[in-house]
């Protein structure tokens, strides 16, 4: 199974190709136009020449079954369309594009051509958080915090806060009704933002504060008088009566920790199966997103 890896990142190098050189039957190719870092990486992963591409073309012509897409959120929608309109089966990192139409179009292309497209939202993997759809959820609470680190808007919220919003939207146990956003920004750079969003018998609330003093990812679901809580997707601590706590054990990669592995197996067994994956759902979430983006901008001290 040829598979192709296009951007050379942090991301990439840290928690996907760890996955993709490890598995049986793969046949890495790799991507990036610095020449630098894929004689690197390639030679990291012990990849010979035929297997090291500096432009898509050549990887294209390689003949890929499915792709993966690192690169930079703004090279997104040009290097995924050369993709699906090769009928290359893609997975891309979130977002799929920073602009709601170019997300859109992407989306329309992948179902026009028949072609899967994935967004790689890898919480939804992630057991800790996976498992919270076992538990009542009448309220979810979600903090995912940084330090020092207020940005422009758009670019925060698709690239970062887009993490609270797709895990608030999976873990709502019914149709949302109500949407309410909030946000403090100074100078135009984005301190802080707040989503509330309510349906039947339930309300989230995602947090994203980019000035707390701490680097941090907290998720509480709660009802019928029972709560979890889950620490930077490592540790989850069951509350009703007694708290019990289960720790990340020492093995376990963090790949896997963060759902990044099973996304991965997700992907690709579809791939096999001859399975076409849509990323309609995941057109939802960003639908989501650019309606944050716009209560911000229109409303930024209190939208």
């Amino acid at each position: 199974m040829k598979v192709g890896c296009i951007g050379l990142g942090d991301i990439a190098q840290k928690a996907y190709l760890p996955v993709l050189g490890a598995l049986p039957g793969i046949d890495l190719h790799l991507h990036t136009r610095t020449p630098a870092t894929l004689v690197r990486v390639a030679d990291g992963l012990h990849l010979p020449p035929g297997r090291r591409h500096g432009d898509l073309d050549a990887l294209l012509a390689a003949g890929l079954d499915a792709a993966f897409v690192h690169a930079p959120t703004a090279a997104h929608p040009e290097i995924v369309t050369r993709l699906l309109e090769a009928g290359v089966p893609t997975y891309v990192d979130k977002p799929l594009a920073f602009e709601l139409g170019d997300s859109e179009r992407l989306v329309a292309l992948a179902e026009e051509r028949g072609v899967s497209l994935f967004v790689g939202f890898n919480r939804r993997y992630a057991p800790g958080y996976a498992q919270c759809l076992e538990h009542p959820r009448e309220l979810i609470l979600l903090q995912k915090n940084r330090v020092g680190l207020p940005e422009e808007p758009r670019s925060m919220i698709l690239d970062d806060f887009v993490h609270v919003v797709d895990t608030l939207r999976f873990l709502a146990p019914g149709p949302i009704d109500d949407v309410t956003v909030r946000a403090r920004v100074q100078d135009g750079l984005l301190h802080h933002v707040v989503l509330q969003l309510g349906g039947d018998g339930f309300t989230a609330l995602g947090v994203m504060n980019r000035l707390s003093g701490s680097a941090e990812e907290i998720l509480e679901v709660s009802g019928q008088d029972t709560k979890r809580q889950v620490l930077n997707l490592a540790e989850v601590i069951d509350h009703k009566g007694q708290p019990t706590v289960r720790r990340r054990g020492d093995w376990v990669p963090v790949a896997r920790q963060r759902g990044i592995e099973q996304a991965v197996h997700a992907f690709l067994d579809a791939v096999r199966a001859g399975q076409v994956l849509s990323a309609r759902d995941a057109l939802a979430t960003h639908e989501l997103c650019e309606r944050v983006v716009r209560a911000v901008q229109d409303h930024p001290g209190a939208a």
